[in-house]
């Protein structure tokens, strides 16, 4: 079966437009600082998007499966006394990005990246010490929320268990991973990192919305 066609918009990057590859999408986005790109799977999207503004289309929610009002009642709503982690990587390895929110307002706290190639396990790793940094730093109490399982053991085991091999293009990423993995050897933190529950609560608000 072939591959279904998408299309990528860049709204800031190194030449803004509408791509119908992802080679040429990550041409026109890497090494830019603050690059804004999404995929979509019309070009009549796409055109409506690169029409508009960014931030209109970057959260698009995805709709969740439903839970039955038992398994939602035991959930429960989200702490939103949180900051709420993620990442978003374009291949694998691909561009790679990572950021921090305020959980209830989505209000950005940190961003690193594009980093031409990585993978979205170690910017989900990243995120989360960065956050527990950023907590540690402010002595706030706030817990941390993340959708990455894997991304949670590697900071439990404080250790970036990646099979990525380190190469001249990603020599950067690779040190922030070893001053990431020092962090975490020399400080304590009683930080909670805690699993986002997507099923009921929807995409996690640190979400770069490029699913």
């Amino acid at each position: 079966m072939a591959k279904k066609q998408k299309f990528y918009v860049v709204w800031k990057g190194k030449k803004p437009g509408i791509y119908d590859t992802w080679k040429d999408c990550k041409a026109a986005i890497t090494g830019f600082k603050g690059a804004q790109y999404k995929s979509f799977e019309t070009f009549d999207m796409a055109k409506k998007a690169y029409n508009g503004n960014f931030e209109d289309f970057k959260g698009k929610k995805k709709e969740t499966t439903r839970l039955s009002s038992a398994e939602l009642k035991k959930i429960g709503q989200p702490n939103y006394h949180s900051i709420a982690v993620d990442a978003a990587s374009s291949g694998n390895p691909g561009v790679m990005e990572y950021q921090g929110v305020d959980t209830k307002t989505g209000k950005k706290l940190f961003k690193q990246g594009p980093f031409e190639q990585g993978t979205n396990n170690i910017g989900e790793f990243l995120a989360i010490v960065h956050g527990l940094a950023y907590l540690k730093e402010r002595k706030s109490d706030r817990i941390i929320y993340t959708d990455s399982r894997t991304a949670m053991s590697w900071v439990k085991k404080k250790k970036c268990n990646t099979k990525l091999v380190e190469t001249e293009k990603n020599k950067d990423l690779f040190n922030l991973v070893r001053r990431a993995i020092d962090w975490l050897n020399k400080n304590h933190y009683d930080t909670p990192v805690v699993k986002w529950e997507t099923k009921a609560w929807g995409e996690i608000p640190a979400d770069f919305g490029r699913k």
